[in-house]
């Protein structure tokens, strides 16, 4: 019998009119073992209602092949013949946990511009903190005390210079930025979790998740429930690395992910720094590998803002400029803190060259943007 004939059906396509988008999303990233890259597998063909109907139909040589395991694919099939759909995104809306899509409106136009955008982001907290110059301070779990106290500085200092600080909210040298940035009370800080959102993860960090969402945004692509499974972590940095400007690594041993973070960092030629740490300490090797290569040293946040290309005044000054509006932001995030052309933004963006031309006008006359024959440079802090 063809899938538009069984009773099932025509609820599905009732729930398909009066469900958004992300909701689909957020059944489809509920699968058992769908990370960013199956889940973008899954959308290359179809939209996710479509994706979700074809699970609840006949079994689909196309979808099998993406989950590669015929165990798998029909664990997959067994979900979504029991998944309520609406009670699900109902559940989100209940925890506070807002989802936007790819492409649409409400997606951070920080991740936008990436070479491997999550199809989905979750968050809770207040995603419009993603603007302005953002750092990323990473290092290890296992750090020592005169990490945590660099890592601590460092997310404080650049929180009162009106920076962004991104970390992933792990214990140790994440956790130390992120306490620092609170303590600051300036800039919000933003943080990027590798399991649901309503599992504080881990659990010695409850009360800083809930810092963080009440003073900034905690951002992931996972939906609630979901687990902190390691295969998660990888994807969760390479976000990270993505909504950095700059990415400080304090302390970390030679492999781990931190240095995960840094090739996803080098992959999008964002400047890494590196803290100086004894040469007998573990915990300061990675670090230490990364100076031998050619990284600039994190002595404090001075060699930070420098990297930005900020100065201390800059970062001190309060800024009574109205905010940018939406494509303007957009621009800012694709050029982020290095000169570059209309091109290179239109390529970042996928804005057409007219739009991009009168954004920045519209930014120079304000005063964000600073054009030097064909290049425009950013110079101011975004609120």
């Amino acid at each position: 019998m063809p899938v538009g004939d069984t009773p099932w059906a025509e609820t599905l396509a009732e729930q398909e009119g009066r469900l958004p988008v992300e909701a689909w999303l957020v059944a489809l990233a509920s699968l058992p073992a769908v990370g960013p890259a199956r889940l973008r597998a899954l959308l290359a063909a179809r939209r996710p209602f479509a994706v979700w109907a074809a699970l609840r139909g006949r079994p689909s040589p196309e979808l099998m092949r993406v989950a590669g395991k015929q165990d798998l694919y029909e664990q997959w099939r067994r979900t979504a013949a029991n998944l309520d759909v609406a009670r699900l995104w109902a559940r989100h809306r209940e925890h506070g946990v807002g989802v936007a899509a790819l492409g649409t409106p409400g997606y951070l136009s920080a991740l936008s511009c990436d070479t491997d955008p999550p199809a989905v982001v979750f968050h809770r907290g207040d995603p419009h903190v993603v603007r302005g110059p953002r750092v990323a301070v990473v290092g290890t779990r296992r750090c020592t005390r005169y990490g945590s106290d660099v890592a601590f500085e460092l997310g404080r200092d650049l929180a009162s210079a009106g920076v962004g600080v991104v970390s992933g909210l792990a214990l140790g040298i994440d956790a130390a930025a992120h306490a620092g940035a609170l303590e600051a009370g300036a800039a919000p800080p933003i943080a990027v979790v590798g399991n649901g959102l309503d599992k504080p993860y881990p659990e010695r960090n409850r009360a800083l998740w809930r810092a963080v969402a009440d003073k900034g945004v905690l951002l992931g692509e996972a939906p609630l429930g979901a687990p902190p499974e390691r295969w998660r972590f990888p994807a969760r940095n390479r976000i990270i690395a993505a909504l950095a400007d700059v990415l400080v690594v304090v302390e970390s041993h030679a492999s781990g992910g931190s240095m995960h973070t840094v090739a996803e960092a080098a992959a999008r030629e964002r400047p890494v720094l590196a803290v100086p740490g004894p040469v007998r300490s573990s915990a300061s090797d990675g670090c230490i590998d990364l100076l031998a290569d050619g990284c600039a040293p994190c002595r404090d946040v001075g060699d930070v803002l420098l990297a930005l290309g900020m100065s201390g005044a800059q970062a001190a000054a309060v800024d009574s400029r109205s905010c940018p509006d939406c494509v303007g932001q957009q621009v800012l995030d694709a050029l982020g803190w290095q000169p570059a052309d209309a091109e290179q933004i239109k390529g970042r963006t996928g804005l057409a060259v007219a739009e991009v031309a009168r954004a920045v006008e519209e930014l120079r006359v304000a005063g964000w943007v600073a054009v030097s024959g064909r290049w425009i440079e950013r110079v101011g802090i975004t609120r």
